[in-house]
């Protein structure tokens, strides 16, 4: 028995033995070949899988934009509520679900709001309540042009009183300034979905109106020196210029050999998107090579109904403004057209958009609809 046992413990020591041997020169086998793929240059790796380049996405943000806010007796009598202050909200309810998609939402405020004090007035030298501002940005419009010919209608007061009111609204605006800081600190960087913008409004005329000597920072008026020194001292620093002009011939859908060259002029400074109003009636939206110029919106809301129907119907242009590397582009734009409703006798004014109409608010709308987007589509250059 004491031999048989010991025979058994010899086999099963000479098995572990044999498994640990074996076990050894597997390891150094397996050393050596992961040694070989470490040093040997030869040696053919197609089968690894490369670190894979991933390119980064374009970035994107969406504009909308409407014309002028030309606020004429009609408009604010419609809205003064008797004691002194006045209501415009409910002029804008069916504006508000259109634009509260986009992430940038413009309109030009036409008529100065000077302050009550001056008194409120009409053409041709407006002024307009405090309301008008509060109710569009509460309708939802956050960037707002504020250089046109009605600028200095009030005065430097007005300006003054127009700059300091639009500071406390918490919006982008430009145009407008109270001391040369003021106006070189608007010429500034914004930031929307990681793209960052400027915003620029300039306007060709103040109606004759001078100027105050030695204060020409109140107001920007258009010249190619000035834009080019405003565009170049931020142009190294944004992807996306946008810039509002009031330019053109008022009452005519056809852009003039000015704005023309001046979007010529801008397009060549790195000018992406350009914003015209003036005309008071729509203009064609077009392209001076990769800058998209929209000549005229167009009224927003006024009360010119007696001047013709094309005073009443204003353009909105919403896009998404496409950032891909150094490239700027413009995808989904999209036209509206918008109409100034209001009775004979002036009363319940309210912005209707085409989608919305019918003929017993404006009769054959679909054929008129046509004729406007015809304009809108006119090639220019």
């Amino acid at each position: 028995m004491k031999k048989r046992k010991l025979k058994k413990k010899k086999i099963i020591l000479f098995i572990v033995i044999f498994i640990i041997i074996v076990g050894l020169i597997i390891t150094g086998i397996m050393l050596f070949n992961d040694s070989n793929k470490k040093t040997d240059p030869k040696k053919d790796n197609t089968n690894e899988v490369p670190n894979e380049i991933v390119e980064p996405e374009p970035k994107r943000m969406s504009l909308v934009a409407v014309g002028d806010a030309l606020i004429h007796s009609g408009v604010y009598y419609d809205a003064n509520l008797g004691n002194g202050n006045y209501d415009f909200s409910h002029m804008f309810t069916e504006i508000t679900p259109l634009i509260e998609k986009y992430d940038l939402r413009y309109y030009n405020q036409e008529t100065i709001i000077g302050g009550k004090n001056l008194g409120i007035s009409n053409y041709p030298l407006f002024n307009s309540p405090d309301e008008i501002g509060e109710d569009l940005v509460s309708a939802g419009f956050n960037m707002v042009s504020l250089a046109n010919n009605h600028a200095l209608d009030k005065g430097e007061t007005g300006i003054l009183y127009s700059v300091k009111f639009w500071e406390n609204q918490g919006v982008i605006t430009s145009g407008q300034n109270n001391s040369d800081t003021d106006r070189a600190s608007k010429i500034k960087v914004y930031e929307q979905n990681g793209i960052k913008y400027a915003f620029i409004a300039y306007t060709d005329s103040t109606n004759g109106i001078a100027v105050p000597y030695g204060k020409d920072y109140l107001i920007n008026v258009y010249s190619n020196e000035q834009a080019k020194t405003d565009i170049e001292s931020i142009k190294d620093e944004v992807d996306v210029i946008i810039v509002s002009m009031h330019w053109g011939e008022e009452y005519t859908h056809e852009p003039n050999q000015t704005q023309k060259e001046e979007a010529k002029y801008l397009s060549s400074l790195g000018v992406n998107l350009i914003i015209g109003s003036h005309a008071h009636v729509i203009q064609p939206v077009d392209y001076v090579g990769d800058t998209l110029v929209i000549y005229s919106l167009g009224n927003f809301i006024s009360a010119q109904w007696t001047l013709g129907l094309e005073n009443i119907i204003g353009l909105m242009v919403g896009m998404d403004i496409v950032v891909d590397n150094d490239k700027v582009t413009f995808e989904n734009i999209d036209y509206k057209l918008l109409y100034t409703y209001c009775t004979t006798s002036y009363r319940n004014f309210k912005v209707i958009p085409f989608e919305n109409l019918d003929d017993s608010i404006l009769n054959n709308y679909k054929s008129i609809e046509q004729e406007y987007l015809g304009i809108v589509n006119r090639k220019v250059n």
